[in-house]
């Protein structure tokens, strides 16, 4: 089988040899072919964009790899939204994510199942969300303040934000 490495470390202080070292011993244990290593080093696990993780997406999309390999799923990702969307990706794209530290596969019973509870775990995050969005809302009317567009605003196209296109309701 084929692997990416996935490597982060938070700050520049920090070193990716750790992770690096014990993955190689991983792979190499599993006779797994080690396509390419990505490291990003002194790059926050909560921005959804970095430079070497979006570049070993882009190779996942291309399936020039059969499995990614991390030392914990939150080198991958620290927000549950963001890891739950790479995940599906890595899902729909048949690649297996395997978390060594943490002995999970999503290709195992055990790790489709951590996976589902990860899931409602994001889904809970949303709702969450969603409910005091509206909490606020309300307050804002009952003290008399206006919510929403201005009045009178003609502003439908489309949006850009973080790579998803987002529509403004009427």
């Amino acid at each position: 089988m084929k692997v990416a490495i996935y490597l982060r470390v938070s700050t520049k202080d920090q070193t990716t040899l750790n992770q690096e070292l014990e993955l190689k011993e991983y792979c190499q244990r599993n006779n797994y072919e080690i396509y390419k290593i990505y490291k990003d080093e002194g790059v926050s696990g909560t921005k959804t964009s970095r430079p070497q993780l979006d570049l070993m997406l882009q190779d996942m999309r291309n399936k020039l790899f059969d499995a990614v390999v991390v030392w914990k799923f939150d080198r991958l990702g620290r927000s549950t939204a963001h890891l739950l969307q790479v995940l599906e990706e890595l899902k729909n794209k048949e690649i297996r994510l395997i978390a060594t530290s943490q002995n999970i596969d999503t290709s195992t019973p055990m790790g489709k199942f951590f996976f589902t509870i990860l899931s409602g775990f994001a889904e809970m995050e949303r709702e969450m969300i969603r409910e005091r969005i509206f909490l606020g809302l309300e307050r804002r009317k009952k003290e008399g303040k206006i919510v929403g567009r201005p009045k009178g605003s003609k502003d439908r196209k489309r949006r850009k934000k973080g790579g998803y296109y987002m529509r403004y309701k009427k």
